[in-house]
């Protein structure tokens, strides 16, 4: 048995360091849906399971993967030792944690030393359905179907905004 979860033809990885962040990535795994993005999801502790995380990030290219988003609150060190384990791009998604409302996550993933980067969005819901959008813009670089979805979604969003529901005329 694995030690984590594949599925086959995932092209993005979606890391947790608790099972307590999910109701938060959840979002991420939606938006990646949404626009027909096949991925993976994991809870892998970058303290609690480094073999873990090690053996995942290590196999992670073989098995197709392209971009791999890490969230964690708190000390938030799985983004990083992640991006320390492969050359695949990571984005990291802080987590409001039990203190600083998220300030320690955001700055953890942030403050990474150069050479060993990790593209880090906004702390919660909105960081994670970006981090969702900005993985499928670097899919989108590469592969026409995606960048199409990107696209449409990106139309969609547009149109919605000047939208005033219950209003007259709408």
């Amino acid at each position: 048995m694995a030690e984590f979860v594949t599925v086959d033809g995932s092209r993005v990885g979606v890391l947790m360091g608790s099972a307590s962040d999910w109701p938060t990535m959840e979002k991420t795994s939606q938006t990646l849906s949404k626009l027909g993005i096949t991925h993976e999801c994991n809870v892998i502790s970058a303290h609690r399971a480094p073999r873990r995380l090690e053996a995942y990030c290590s196999t992670a290219e073989d098995r197709g993967l392209k971009v791999l988003i890490c969230a964690a609150g708190g000390a938030a060190h799985l983004a990083g030792v992640a991006a320390a384990m492969t050359h695949l791009p990571i984005l990291g998604c802080p987590m409001n944690a039990w203190s600083t409302d998220g300030l320690d996550s955001l700055l953890s993933m942030a403050q990474m030393p150069k050479g060993i980067p990790v593209g880090t969005l906004a702390v919660g819901s909105a960081g994670a359905i970006n981090a969702a959008i900005f993985a499928a813009e670097i899919l989108a670089l590469s592969d026409d179907v995606v960048r199409e979805a990107v696209l449409t979604f990106r139309s969609e969003q547009s149109a919605a905004t000047f939208e005033l529901p219950g209003a007259p005329g709408h």
